[in-house]
């Protein structure tokens, strides 16, 4: 007892540092949607021709998009679920600029009956990042 008195602050230490190291993975795991990364999202398009879905704002989406791409931002994405319904049996790549906003999307999507859902890792950043092409609205 007399230990864990004297070194009450360390102990508090490696715990909440514990926990920042667990805390990403346990994010990753809440949405239950695989990632994949920008590479294998190209090959899942090529092979199993692949839905991309922007959920970016519409100013964002405009900057730059994956070829093809539908755009529904995040927001209307309940409201608009109807407009996917002939892609339920498809495999969805859910994309934004990113990454974060891919999980509440396809939780959206899971709630809506999608079941082949895939996160692009690191959104449109890391597209950018793998030299992948863009499509820019002028």
């Amino acid at each position: 007892m007399n230990f864990i008195t004297q070194n009450l602050m360390l102990i508090a230490l490696a715990l909440v540092s514990g926990g920042a190291l667990l805390w990403p993975i346990l994010l990753r795991g809440t949405s239950g949607v695989p990632d994949v990364s920008p590479s294998d999202a190209v090959l899942l398009i090529n092979r199993e021709n692949a839905v991309v879905i922007d959920v970016r704002t519409v100013a964002e989406f405009a900057q730059g998009h994956v070829t093809d791409s539908r755009n529904i931002p995040l927001d209307e994405l309940d409201a608009r679920l109807a407009e996917l319904a002939r892609y339920k049996d498809k495999p969805l790549l859910i994309n934004c600029q990113t990454g974060a906003r891919s999980a509440s999307a396809c939780s959206v999507l899971k709630k809506g009956g999608f079941s082949k859902l895939h996160k692009i890792e690191g959104g449109i950043n890391a597209w950018v990042q793998a030299k992948l092409p863009l499509i820019k609205e002028v």
